[in-house]
């Protein structure tokens, strides 16, 4: 078990390490749809944050609540997961042809497993269901325009995002849709 403190975990965490000091991993040893894995690793109640970026549309919506339980259980009081997902009101046709449901071409695309496309709404929902108190960081509303809420990149840095990604700079190109989602 681990027993650190203050444990900050980066689920599916790639080749990227974005965030030093927090635990970095992957599908393999740390599934969110497998609540073993978790208890191999973590007590329930002891994990500070979750930062989940460019995951949960790989899950159904259902597999997202179940997801988001299995987080729950496992943050402490007031943890939170950091989640970004493609944005699925982002008005822009190229961006929407990548990130839709089994992506844009070839099975080794990494929307290829995509399968599900959220908006502000949808994600607000799935973290609502599983118990969370939601606060959303970055998202396009219904008409596609951006809104930002300033955030620290202390609690989890979301490299696809306006603050970080180099693409939107000068304009907004690859947008994600951020929240934290709170245990309350």
């Amino acid at each position: 078990m681990v027993t650190e403190k203050e444990i900050k975990i980066v689920i599916g965490a790639g080749e990227y390490i974005n965030n030093p000091g927090w635990v970095h991993t992957q599908e393999e040893e740390l599934n969110l749809l497998d609540e073993t894995t978790w208890s191999k690793k973590f007590d329930s109640n002891t994990i500070t944050a979750i930062l989940a970026e460019h995951v949960w549309e790989h899950l159904t919506f259902e597999e997202g609540v179940d997801a988001a339980k299995n987080c729950n259980k496992y943050l402490r009081p007031s943890g939170y997961v950091r989640c970004a997902v493609p944005d699925g009101y982002f008005p822009d046709k190229e961006y929407q042809n990548i990130v839709k449901i089994g992506g844009p071409g070839p099975k080794d695309h990494p929307a290829a497993s995509h399968k599900i496309v959220h908006n502000y709404h949808t994600l607000t929902k799935l973290f609502e269901a599983a118990g969370f108190q939601v606060n959303l960081l970055e998202y396009c509303d219904e008409e596609g325009n951006f809104h930002f809420k300033e955030w620290n990149p202390e609690d989890g840095v979301i490299f696809r995002s306006k603050k970080f990604d180099p693409r939107n700079r000068e304009q907004m190109r690859a947008p994600s849709l951020i929240l934290d989602a709170i245990k309350l």
